[in-house]
């Protein structure tokens, strides 16, 4: 298959790819860094905006800009001039605690995991921005470090991953109420496959999962089974989505951050944005309608 960098510019902790469909850009971010990227694949120009904190994900808004978890916050950001308005701080008491990878369901809600920042403690919760602003924590104090958010294309399954346990859970999803239901662990990743990361699903309604430490990004079945494996250049990819006017290329962020010297030499791409291009076809992001 044919990799290719679409930004030679490595980041830190890329993560939260997403493809708008209005602009038909795809943005993405550097938790670390701190940054907002968008670029504009007609020209291949990159646009970098710096934040007041790190920046854990985002999703589009119908409104124009982008609704994102900062790292104690939810926010909009304009993304003409980079400003951020603050919608609420839920975790502005909490210590040792921070947003991570969130996204937009299709009923227009903003969905963002916490983490346990040392990475040891099951401190993170998983939060819900309703379109009225109104915010809710739906699960709380239930991972270490959550991550990947994705939903079934019937509405009525979450997929999140705690990637240090190597699962990834599997919610009864009630799409009208925005409650979740009972749970399962639809997969386990083994130690040689590293740690489930970014999840996205397809128009088969096949999950993708993207393995931090696996060098790799796996397609699951709806049951939960090995559909296929995807050999990456590098070894920490964090997170992918569908994107392109056919919804075909799957964008792929990854990391630099804790990668020794030899470790980098080995890889060097290590912290790019790749493109793959495939025959399935992906889902359209759905925004958020606050």
């Amino acid at each position: 298959m044919n990799i290719e960098i679409v930004c030679d510019d490595p980041m830190l902790l890329g993560e939260s790819p997403l493809w708008h469909p209005l602009e038909n850009c795809l943005y993405w971010v550097d938790i670390v860094g701190a940054t907002l990227h968008r670029l504009d694949v007609r020209n291949k120009r990159v646009k970098k905006l710096n934040m007041p904190s790190q920046l854990g994900s985002i999703g589009w808004r119908a409104q124009g800009g982008l609704i994102a978890a900062l790292s104690n916050q939810f926010a909009f950001i304009n993304t003409e001039t980079g400003t951020t308005q603050t919608i609420a701080s839920p975790l502005q008491r909490q210590h040792g605690v921070m947003f991570n990878d969130g996204k937009c369901d299709r009923q227009g809600r903003f969905w963002a995991g916490t983490k346990d920042i040392a990475e040891k403690n099951p401190l993170g919760s998983l939060y819900c921005v309703d379109v009225n602003g109104k915010i809710t924590e739906r699960l709380p104090q239930s991972f270490t470090v959550s991550n990947g958010i994705a939903w079934s294309i019937d509405n009525s399954r979450l997929y999140i991953c705690d990637s240090p346990t190597r699962q990834i859970y599997q919610y009864e999803f009630d799409s009208a109420k925005g409650q979740l239901g009972r749970s399962k662990i639809f997969a386990q990743v083994s130690a040689a496959d590293g740690f489930p990361d970014g999840l996205t699903v397809d128009s088969e309604d096949y999950l993708w999962s993207c393995h931090w430490d696996g060098w790799q990004i796996t397609r699951y079945t709806p049951a939960g089974e090995i559909d296929s494996v995807i050999p990456m250049p590098v070894p920490r990819p964090t997170s992918c989505c569908f994107g392109g006017p056919d919804l075909k290329t799957l964008y792929v962020t990854s990391a630099s951050l804790g990668l020794s010297a030899a470790e980098l030499q080995d890889a060097p791409q290590s912290g790019q944005v790749f493109s793959l291009q495939l025959t399935v076809t992906g889902l359209a992001e759905p925004a958020y309608l606050g």
